[in-house]
């Protein structure tokens, strides 16, 4: 049996897991996804095993996600532009190739979901941290304008930087009066932080936002969450995380397995995890 395997720690959700034991069953691959808890100190002997065991592949979730980079024999470049490694192929000739499956998850999800066309588009995104980064970098490569928020000016400059050459990005702050502006402007809002799930929400007011722009909310857990249903009830165009969550873990699996799409098994696996998540406590 094949090996794949997810470092981080801490690992709270298994909704990973979950879909790919699940598209190995359907697909009749003899493979196993399995969680790892691994310290900082510990990673270089888990990439070590994982050369040596010839595993699929493995999986990079917080605090490793830059931490593995040195590790791997190549990071693709949408990897290395994001700055951040969150999937691992094992090719046959023993290399270990690190990609990025948050992109493509989110441009697939956002495209599914919310449909909407960016080129020349205006979109405000809410966040620069990692995930922030993969974001904003879709977005940036499809032709949208860009202004990025965060609490800290100086963090969302420091993205605006990075990708500055692939579209116009205007940093800002939460507290800046122009937000305001860029909000009621926007064909698009993305929040790529954890208010929602991790503090309540929503991150913005909703009614700032022109009633036609459209809302992504990277957050799955609740799927609902307070910013998906207060755009919602205004008439909106509006989705949250979990097609995402759904759409870089397929991305992942046909790397590592060759096997064709297998988003409508996760998808499936994975529902009554998420319906769970929505009636606890």
């Amino acid at each position: 049996m094949r090996t794949v395997a997810l470092f981080g720690n801490p690992l709270r959700r298994t909704h990973s897991a979950v879909m790919h034991n699940a598209a190995f069953a359907a697909f009749g691959i003899d493979a196993r996804y399995e969680l790892r808890e691994v310290r900082a100190s510990d990673l270089a002997e888990q990439v070590r095993q994982a050369r040596d065991e010839h595993w699929l592949g493995f999986q990079i979730t917080a605090p490793h996600k830059q931490v593995i980079m040195p590790l791997l024999d190549e990071i693709e470049p949408d990897a290395l532009r994001i700055g951040a490694v969150n999937s691992v192929e094992a090719r046959a000739d023993g290399r270990l190739v690190g990609f990025n499956t948050d992109v493509s998850g989110f441009m697939t999800a956002l495209r599914e979901h919310v449909g909407t066309d960016l080129r020349g588009a205006e979109v405000v995104v809410a966040g620069s941290g990692g995930v922030g980064h993969a974001v904003s970098y879709g977005l940036a490569k499809d032709g949208a304008g860009l202004t990025v928020l965060d609490l800290d000016a100086a963090d969302a400059r420091r993205l605006a930087a990075r990708f500055g050459d692939l579209a116009a990005i205007e940093p800002m702050a939460f507290a800046d009066p122009r937000v305001r502006d860029r909000l009621a402007g926007a064909d698009l809002f993305v929040n790529a932080t954890s208010v929602g799930m991790l503090t309540p929400g929503p991150v913005v007011d909703v009614g700032l936002l022109s009633p036609r722009a459209a809302v992504f909310d990277v957050v799955y857990l609740p799927r609902l969450t307070e910013l998906v249903r207060r755009a919602s009830a205004r008439g909106m165009r509006a989705a949250g995380g979990a097609g995402m969550l759904v759409a870089q873990a397929a991305a992942a699996f046909s790397r590592w397995t060759g096997a064709g799409d297998a988003t409508a098994v996760m998808r499936a696996a994975v529902e009554p995890l998420l319906r769970r998540d929505d009636l606890a406590p």
